[in-house]
């Protein structure tokens, strides 16, 4: 009976602390660090198909067509850790080295117009373009939680909580434009190029 009082006692001072609550809001960075996971794998994925139709057009872009290649398999490589400044910054480097080099490669197709009206890179793009605006709503959910969580565990006297039970601070993305990422997303891959005088015929085969 005595044990179970303690037990009750404990359990009402921890929820008094803000203890549960933390482990909500922790679980909700998880879950919102599994979805941005998740965009930019769907990104990652599309990858080898865009690749793939280009270079039935235009296998002479060698460069452009191996940084896209390169900068995939570099996105591949990183096991990002969320919790460690220096990881997340390193996957955020690598993420964005992809997105450029994927926006060179869409540039360079407008020197193509049979590419251009390819239905199968047509719908690569499409689904490029759906992806770039989900990774833009899932980042900035994730920093919104992040947010709430890392304010959660620094007020008083939460924070003694948080510090007894070895919750500390989550690092976050970078925001270069706090304004602009809560507008609506839009997705700009560049300048068109100027069209080829006398485009290539396409690869056969």
């Amino acid at each position: 009976m005595f044990r179970a009082l303690i037990v009750l006692a404990l359990t009402a001072l921890l929820s008094g602390c803000g203890y549960n609550t933390i482990q909500q809001k922790d679980e909700a960075v998880t879950a919102a660090w599994s979805q941005v996971l998740n965009v930019y794998k769907r990104r990652a994925d599309l990858v080898p198909n865009l690749v793939a139709t280009v270079k039935g057009y235009a296998s002479h872009e060698q460069q452009v067509l191996i940084q896209v290649t390169e900068a995939r398999a570099k996105v591949g490589s990183i096991n990002v850790n969320a919790n460690d400044p220096a990881s997340l910054q390193q996957f955020e480097q690598a993420q964005g080295e992809l997105r450029g080099a994927i926006g060179r490669l869409l540039v360079v197709s407008e020197n193509y117009p049979q590419l251009k009206a390819d239905q199968s890179f047509l719908s690569l793009q499409t689904q490029l373009e759906g992806t770039e605006n989900r990774i833009t709503v899932e980042r900035q959910r994730y920093i919104t939680t992040v947010q709430d969580y890392n304010t959660f565990i620094r007020k008083f006297p939460t924070n003694l909580t948080a510090k007894m039970f070895g919750y500390a601070v989550k690092p976050n993305f970078t925001v270069d434009n706090p304004v602009q990422i809560q507008e609506a997303p839009k997705v700009e891959f560049g300048q068109p190029a100027q069209p080829a005088a006398n485009p290539p015929a396409p690869a056969k085969g």
